[in-house]
């Protein structure tokens, strides 16, 4: 999975996305895929959609969480950091 500071960088964006739109529900195209290489497969970010209705294929903003979710192994699962081991 991705760092925490991608992560953080992806979520950002979305909260500016929604203020700036000031909509309930946005779907915008993936600026990260050039950027981030685990954001390539994604060509959308959906911001507050429901999962029951978002497209398999797109990363999911859901703002109330402050979570990005993606569709693998048919169900949605919760992107979460790398976690890092330090030795000392």
């Amino acid at each position: 999975m991705p760092p925490q500071n991608e992560i953080k960088e992806v979520i950002e964006w979305c909260e500016k996305r929604k203020l700036e739109t000031k909509r309930i529900v946005l779907i915008e195209k993936n600026i990260f895929r050039e950027k981030f290489g685990w954001a390539f497969r994604f060509p959308f970010i959906e911001i507050d959609r429901p999962l029951e209705v978002a497209s398999k294929f797109n990363l999911v903003y859901d703002s109330t969480t402050k979570t990005l979710w993606h569709f693998l192994n048919g169900s949605w699962r919760k992107i979460e950091p790398d976690f890092e081991i330090k030795k000392g």
